[in-house]
Order: structure tokens, then C-alpha cells, then sequence
């Protein structure tokens, strides 16, 4: 058997990782910018996160949710807390798309509606529903296309407004930062707006937090930025640092019922014990404040570089816009500077580095990125 080849790669074997570093196989170093679609949070193998995966594991790795499992309830406490939500309910997943699944069929169980509102330049996942509501109509099979959902301009309120009133809503799902859209910060105005017509029309509140939640823009949740409350947000990736866990943060006003959801993984033993980790390691070593300032000094030095069209973001979700000749400027940070960075298309670099990045790393990649420009 061979692997369904679905992925681009780069010619590279990751043999060890420790911090904000990678080495491969030939024991070459690599300052990685971009923690594998902004997953590694907390830094590759932080010794915590490690000794509560190892102990865990030497106690009980599985069992489904058929019994009590308690740290579960431990898990959801923190979350609570770090995320300043804590009359909120925790639904655990596996999966940023199966979050986003089960946003949406909480929203319309909730208001028993169909029409969903999403934006231009989405992206929510790549099953069923998460895929129909992500604006590529390439990666949308003819079995998930619908006439659920209504994609409006991002941050046009005129436009929103309107569709509520034209259609019977049940919920709005946005990322608060586009991520792979190219790194659109979505206007505190535009979430208000949001929120005061969901309201409006009983219709349901959908943060998207899958990549820029978990404290990466300096608050827990970018939405937050906004001052309004959104009454789902769904979350993964920087969760479990590595770790497959996801979660969906419900409000009180939806109400669970036995068997509206559920999961065979979600919530293991497993699973919350890394996601405890980062929580604990994000609290601990004020990681929401790290992510702040020295987003605050990379976005504040990338934008006095020359030939850079747009430098957007907050916190460490970073998107570095060049002209179309500045095409190969990834390509080089990779192989020439040995630095990990993403993308996004069409010529938007994208960095997602752990929380705990330091000034000094930046100064790396900053240096790196000069040589390249003046080139």
C-alpha cells in the first residue's frame, strides 16, 4: 500500500523538535515560524506537556464516554477560566471541522433553521458541513454542496444586515483572523454587528477560534478584541499542542440533551491531559502576554521593510503580503535560511510561531527576511 497522495512536500524528514526548533534527519537546524498549521503552542516537547502526557499514559490512555471521566470536568474548569468564559459548557472533540460540525448543528437545533451565514475567503474545515461553509469551491465534493448557506463580503455590514433580512438565520460562523484567507482581522465593528443582529433574530454566534484562538493574538479568543460575547467558539489545533483534541465552548442559553452529540475520542484521557498541559503552560509563563508584545514588536518591525505591500495580524498570527516578483521568498526561508514559515495565496507569507517564541527568534527571521528583500 501506498499513500493517498494528497499533500505537497517539501523534501524534508523532521527527526527532533525542542522549543522553537526543528532538526531533520542530517541533523540540520530549523527555527520553525509555523508550528505545523500553527499547532505547536507551548513549543515542541515542553517538558511539561511531556511528563503530564507520560504519567497519564502510564495510568489509563482510553475509555469512551460511558463513564465519568474527571479530568474532563477539570479540563473544562481551566478552560473556563483562562478564557474568562466559565458559565459557558464544553463539548471535546477531535478536530477543528468536527468542532465547527457540531457548532452548526447545535445552532440549528437551537433555532430549528437551516441558513447559515459565512464569508468570503472562509475556511472552516473539510468534512461535511465545515467544507460548505469554507469559500473554495475546489475542495467542495457535489455530496456536500448546499443552498444552506449564504456567503457575504467579509467585514461589510450593509451586506450582513441585508441577508438577515432577506433569509431565516440560524447561525453566523467567522473566523475572527482568516487564516488561510490570508490573515483578514474581521473589524470589532463587524462582530458587534454581528452579535446585536443575531440577537436581533434569535440566530447563533459562531466564533471560529480554530487557528486564531488559544491565546495566539494576546487574548484568549481574537473575537474578544471586539468587547461582545459570542455564544459558541469552536477551537483545536494550538488546544493540544500536537495533541488531536478540539472543543466546542457553548453558551448557557443552548441547553444539552442526551445524544444531540457525541464522540468515540473526543475528551479521552489522553486528550485532556496534553490540553491541561498547555493550559497550565500558557498560564503559568503568561503566554497571552509573550504573544501580545512580541507580536506587537514583529509587526511593528515588518512594517518598516521595503517591498512589503501589507503587513496584518495581531498578536502572533502574522500575514506578510509581497508582490507577485517576491514570489520566492518563502522558498528561500526555508532552504537557504532554514526557516519554517506558511503561506497563503497568492503571495502572502504566514507566520504562526509558538506563544513562547523570544525576542531573539524574531531577530533571526526579521534579519533573514531583510536579506531576502534587499536581494
Amino acid at each position: 500500500m501506498k499513500l493517498f497522495d494528497v499533500y505537497p512536500l517539501n523534501d524534508i524528514v523532521i527527526d527532533k523538535a525542542a522549543g522553537s526548533y526543528v532538526w531533520d534527519d542530517k541533523g540540520q537546524k530549523y527555527l520553525d515560524l509555523y508550528g505545523g498549521h500553527a499547532v505547536i503552542s507551548i513549543g515542541h516537547t515542553n517538558p511539561h506537556y511531556v511528563q503530564r502526557l507520560e504519567n497519564q499514559l502510564h495510568k489509563v490512555g482510553f475509555y469512551s464516554n460511558s463513564i465519568k471521566i474527571p479530568l474532563q470536568i477539570e479540563l473544562a474548569e481551566k478552560l473556563g477560566k483562562v478564557s474568562g468564559k466559565e458559565n459557558y459548557q464544553l463539548f471535546l472533540c477531535n478536530s477543528g471541522a468536527e468542532a465547527n460540525e457540531n457548532a452548526l448543528k447545535l445552532a440549528s437545533f437551537y433555532n430549528g433553521r437551516k441558513k447559515i451565514i459565512a464569508f468570503k475567503k472562509a475556511f472552516h474545515g473539510r468534512t461535511s458541513l465545515a467544507v460548505a461553509v469554507t469559500d473554495n469551491p475546489t475542495i467542495v465534493a457535489p455530496v456536500n454542496q448546499t443552498n444552506n448557506v449564504i456567503f457575504c463580503p467579509f467585514n461589510d455590514e450593509t451586506a450582513l444586515e441585508k441577508t438577515f433580512k432577506e433569509n431565516d438565520i440560524s447561525a453566523v460562523i467567522i473566523e475572527g483572523i482568516q487564516g488561510v484567507g490570508g490573515i483578514n482581522v474581521a473589524y470589532s465593528s463587524f462582530l458587534q454587528k454581528i452579535r446585536s443582529l443575531c440577537d436581533e433574530y434569535n440566530a447563533v454566534y459562531i466564533a471560529d477560534s480554530v487557528q486564531c484562538g488559544y491565546g495566539r493574538t494576546g487574548k484568549f479568543y481574537s473575537h474578544d478584541y471586539s468587547g461582545v460575547n459570542a455564544d459558541i467558539y469552536t477551537m483545536a489545533k494550538g488546544m493540544g499542542n500536537g495533541f488531536p483534541v478540539a472543543g466546542v465552548s457553548i453558551s448557557p442559553k443552548i441547553q444539552p440533551k442526551h445524544f444531540m452529540l457525541g464522540t468515540t475520542f473526543g475528551g479521552n484521557h489522553l486528550a485532556c491531559a496534553a490540553a491541561l498541559a498547555v493550559l497550565e503552560v500558557i498560564e503559568k509563563d503568561a503566554l497571552m502576554e509573550n504573544a501580545a508584545a512580541i507580536g506587537e514588536y514583529l509587526i511593528t518591525e515588518l512594517k518598516k521593510l521595503p517591498k512589503i505591500k501589507e503587513v496584518r495580524g495581531r498578536g502572533l498570527m502574522i500575514g506578510i503580503e509581497l508582490p507577485e516578483e517576491l514570489n520566492q521568498v518563502k522558498k528561500n526561508l526555508l532552504f537557504k535560511h532554514k526557516i519554517f514559515t506558511g503561506e497563503a495565496k497568492p503571495n502572502v507569507i504566514r507566520l504562526l510561531p509558538a506563544l513562547n517564541i523570544t525576542k531573539t527568534e524574531a531577530d533571526i527571521f526579521l534579519e533573514a527576511l531583510k536579506i531576502e528583500l534587499e536581494a
